[in-house]
């Protein structure tokens, strides 16, 4: 009488371990990247604005401490109407 295996023909209990193994190797091949969007380089020119605005900033305050600030009416007046005209 002659008897077949039924299930185990082929089945390698270890089969599974190689496959993760395999994985992780392939993973460690892997590298990261990094990319910056344009959104971000534009908050990048952002910040030297800012800094350029600060100085600014400082300067005005410098003026004013020492008494040396004249405001200049003409630009002032011309901004309003420019701002109340476009309105």
């Amino acid at each position: 009488m002659k008897i077949n295996s039924f299930g185990t023909f082929g089945v390698n209990p270890y089969k599974k371990q190689m496959e993760k193994t395999e994985n992780l190797k392939n993973a460690s091949k892997k590298q990261d990247q990094v990319e910056i969007s344009s959104a971000a380089k534009e908050l990048q020119q952002a910040d030297r604005i800012s800094k350029e605005r600060q100085a600014k900033i400082e300067s005005l305050k410098q003026q004013i401490q020492n008494g040396t600030y004249k405001v200049d009416a003409e630009a002032v007046a011309k901004g309003i109407m420019d701002f109340y005209s476009k309105k």
